[in-house]
């Protein structure tokens, strides 16, 4: 008989599964966005390496030796100089159990963002609440525009809502569903907030608003469009590559039709993120598109609103972003990869280096696992109970313990022994899924989250006024410095830094660079060498560098967006010179 579970990556899909009678993982063909079909990390999972034992110092230790070494270690490290750091390897509920231990002892841990924090920001100036975009909401549309989102990447599973409908694609890159798509505006990077105020003051004069809609839930709207008519229209088109028939043709595909806007995290890795979100939010709110059935502009959002959590949450936190790890004695990294990820990473490793004690937990070799002094191998999936609640939909699901294995470690495991150490409470494991389990709600056997909308915004916005606050004043952010426009998004066989990373930088042919030729790629904030891929799908203006890929970030720089503490890794242009 097969048995299920839920995938716990990070990814908007967090897909059912079905794991069969040989062991083999499936995607469940009952599950509404599953579909039955898995990702390839799921398709390919058991046969990436993990790292199977504990060590010390670089030797092998067993189990309660790595305990012992951890516990001393905590015991003799100031709680303000004992930071913990946990990233998004494995995002479902129950590794916020360490959360809880750390927050007992007095630590510090991180807040911000290192993927959507500035377009949550801006979501929630407008909105007043982050409700994901459910798979059904946009099975109803007429027209979807997917904006700055590669579906076939980031949520392959979405793809199959998108048939028979029309579909606008606004990307920099030629991707898979802009070659097929009905309309394809190929911008030039950074300059969405331009399109986005373009696109609400042609609406608003073409007569295409939803007054009704407005008078209710946006009364502001009229100064929105004096903001939209401070651009100038002709340098405007020509400052973002789009075409004052583009608009045309967009607005009238979508004229009097059920629509639906996707946007991905690509458009909000500048400084000024939130007020892009918030703009497209407002073409959004300007054409009504909020609160009715097949409508709506989604992007990742909040899996965690309204439910209650059993863990104490880090009271004392540094911006994740910005962090600098040489400020603590102890460090413990959990399911992350700080020296891979983090912005200007050259830094940040030399920061890292001067820790006293470097702590790592996790499944697999990273740059970060290899200069930790204390490593300590986690429990696949599969081997451990949890819940995953998902930031693409409202599901709400369990994941069963469908493995035995003597290899590594619980987060659940690893937090009541530390708390029993320390003589620090924890609620008990059961108590902490039953919290979890009390707040689903079974629909055609499928659990979702309780008190969660049909439809999103249906009953209005949780600002203060109770209606969409539009943006009221413009930061552009532009950016002179010459060179190519930099994109980081995520690449088709990894995940950030796990499973199959990518290499190379992709620069259009005609930028002067031979396939497989080294360059040296530099920004302000540092240098790496990579080999030229060819890629016609991307403009001449901008690189590929997929996150990822090993010494991207030394790249980025170390910044935060104006609002919501995220990280900005496309706000650097790069260099690329022959070696």
């Amino acid at each position: 008989m097969s048995q299920t579970t839920t995938c716990p990556l990070d990814c908007y899909d967090a897909c059912a599964i079905v794991i069969d009678t040989n062991g083999k993982l499936k995607g469940d063909d009952n599950h509404p966005v599953t579909q039955g079909f898995l990702c390839p990390h799921l398709n390919h999972y058991d046969e990436f390496e993990r790292i199977l034992e504990p060590r010390f110092k670089g030797k092998a230790v067993s189990m309660p030796e790595a305990m012992e070494i951890l516990c001393d270690s905590l015991q003799n490290s100031n709680p303000d100089k004992t930071l913990f750091y946990r990233g998004s390897g494995n995002i479902a509920l129950m590794q916020r159990s360490c959360d809880h231990f750390f927050a007992s002892m007095g630590a510090v841990g991180t807040r911000g963002s290192l993927c959507d924090g500035a377009g949550e920001a801006g979501i929630l100036e407008g909105r007043g609440i982050n409700y994901a975009l459910p798979s059904s909401i946009v099975e109803e549309a007429d027209v979807v525009i997917v904006w700055g989102r590669n579906p076939h990447v980031t949520h392959s599973h979405l793809l199959g809502a998108l048939k028979k409908k029309s579909v606008v694609v606004i990307d920099p890159v030629q991707t898979a569903l802009a070659k097929t798509a009905d309309i394809f505006i190929q911008i030039k990077p950074h300059c969405d907030l331009q399109l986005a105020l373009l696109l609400s003051r042609f609406a608003i004069i073409e007569g295409s608003q939803d007054e009704v809609f407005l008078e209710e839930y946006g009364s502001g709207y009229q100064d929105f469009y004096e903001l939209t008519q401070s651009l100038r229209i002709k340098a405007t088109l020509e400052n973002i590559d789009v075409t004052l028939g583009q608009i045309g043709s967009l607005l009238g595909l979508i004229r009097g039709k059920k629509t639906v806007i996707l946007v991905g995290a690509g458009v909000q890795k500048y400084r000024n993120g939130a007020d892009v979100l918030r703009a497209i939010d407002g073409f959004g709110a300007i054409l009504g598109l909020f609160g009715k059935a097949g409508c709506g502009v989604g992007f990742l959002g909040s899996s965690t609103h309204g439910l209650e959590l059993p863990f104490r949450r880090l009271q004392k936190t540094v911006p994740k972003p910005t962090l600098d790890f040489s400020a603590f004695e102890t460090v413990f990294v959990q399911g992350g990869n700080p020296l891979g990820q983090m912005p200007n990473s050259q830094k940040v490793r030399d920061d890292f280096m001067k820790v006293g004690v470097k702590i790592y937990f996790g499944l697999y070799e990273n740059e970060t696992s290899k200069e930790c002094d204390l490593i300590l191998p986690a429990k696949t999936f599969l081997e451990k109970e949890d819940v995953r609640s998902s930031y693409g939909d409202f599901t709400f699901q369990k994941m069963s313990k469908l493995r035995e294995c003597e290899i590594g470690i619980g987060e659940y495991d690893l937090a009541s022994q530390l708390c029993a150490h320390f003589n620090l409470s924890i609620p008990s494991q059961q108590e902490c899924l039953e919290t979890f389990y009390d707040q689903m709600v079974s629909k055609n056997g499928v659990d979702y989250r309780k008190n969660m909308p049909n439809i999103p915004y249906e009953n209005g916005f949780e600002t203060d006024s109770g209606e969409f606050e539009f943006l009221d004043e413009l930061d552009l952010g532009s950016n002179d410095e010459e060179g190519f426009s930099l994109l980081s998004p995520k690449a088709a066989r990894s995940l950030n830094s796990q499973f199959h990373r990518s290499s190379g930088i992709h620069l259009h042919p005609k930028c002067g660079f031979d396939a497989g030729e080294l360059v040296m790629v530099s920004s302000k904030n540092g240098s790496i060498q990579l080999s030229v891929v060819h890629d016609d799908r991307l403009r001449s203006d901008c690189a590929i560098i997929y996150a990822g890929t090993p010494g991207v970030n030394n790249l980025t720089p170390t910044l935060l967006s104006y609002e919501g503490e995220s990280a900005v890794y496309q706000e650097n242009k790069i260099k690329v010179e022959k070696c």
